[in-house]
């Protein structure tokens, strides 16, 4: 078997899916500092990613997927305002079929304007919630920030104003900041967290890196106001297959049930390493023999429910 190839029960079927994380970009439309400093990383060459990567990009990379609807979370812009307004506009163009329905946009909530800045996102109808990344590692090549914002309080002032708005906090980190995270989490119950990328399990040459992942998100699945994305796996294996996502699938599915669980692609950051139909066939053929209902939440339902999401009219 091919990583990226494999063979499921619906191949000949075309699949439908609403995608909730995902990555646009337009450097003549807003700024990425990172996207003029490409290099290669631990998630691939990035100097192979497309540039443009707008919706009728994403919809070639789609091709035999029907996506139903899509989410894009916040591509480390300079500006949040100009990213989500090109997002807005891109949404609001009837040539893109209301791609992207939800915007996961970018706060720095660390600072003393964020809650301006919150107020000014809040005008643009697409906007559903906040991502600002957290992961940091001892090791480089892993860092991400180097400040730990999770605990610090003007932050945690911050976040808190989200509930104001409806939004949910994409949270992305690593499995030795979930105790931290879970202070966070408890101190803020009406809040929903989505934690990005089965949790970002990168230790995987440590005897215990994988008993402290599986125990990080089972300590986030008994939270009730936390889900998960099964996403970005192909980021820490490049050589994947269908047997290699699989363990991490069923222990997220089991740990936070069908009902708080949802896939992603992650494109086009995982497109350097996966074709977008054969990755999201091998995700329907890993639950394939769950019930209807339950594979109609994972590949849809549970994405369209959490980021309270709209098919245009």
């Amino acid at each position: 078997m091919t990583p990226g190839h494999a063979t499921t029960p619906g191949e000949g079927t075309r699949l439908k899916v609403v995608d909730p994380h995902l990555h646009f970009w337009d450097t003549e439309q807003v700024s990425y500092p990172w996207l003029s400093n490409r290099t290669v990383a631990f998630s691939g060459d990035s100097r192979l990613l497309p540039v443009p990567y707008d919706v009728a990009a994403f919809l070639r990379d789609a091709a035999d997927v029907n996506v139903l609807m899509s989410v894009h979370v916040e591509a480390n812009p300079d500006s949040s305002i100009a990213e989500t307004q090109w997002l807005q506009r891109l949404a609001d163009d009837p040539d893109n079929r209301g791609h992207p329905h939800g915007i996961v946009a970018y706060a720095d909530l660390s600072r003393t304007d964020a809650p301006a800045l919150l107020e000014e996102l809040a005008a643009f109808s697409n906007v559903r919630g906040i991502r600002q990344i957290l992961n940091m590692h001892e090791d480089p090549r892993f860092q991400y920030v180097r400040r730990n914002f999770l605990m610090e309080p003007l932050w945690r002032q911050n976040l808190r104003r989200l509930a104001h708005y409806k939004w949910s906090f994409d949270l992305q980190l690593y499995p030795p900041q979930v105790p931290q995270a879970l202070q966070v989490i408890d101190l803020n119950p009406d809040i929903t967290f989505i934690v990005n990328h089965a949790g970002m399990f990168v230790d995987r040459d440590r005897v215990d890196g994988w008993r402290q992942w599986r125990d990080g998100i089972r300590a986030l699945a008994e939270r009730a106001n936390v889900a998960v994305k099964l996403s970005g796996l192909a980021m820490f294996d490049h050589q994947w297959s269908q047997e290699s996502f699989r363990p991490y699938v069923l222990e997220c599915v089991d740990a936070f049930s069908p009902e708080r669980c949802m896939f992603a692609s992650n494109f086009p950051i995982d497109r350097l390493h996966a074709q977008y139909a054969p990755l999201w066939r091998t995700y329907a053929a890993i639950v394939a023999g769950a019930p209807e209902a339950q594979r109609a939440a994972l590949l849809a339902d549970n994405a369209t429910r959490y980021y309270r999401l709209q098919p245009r009219r």
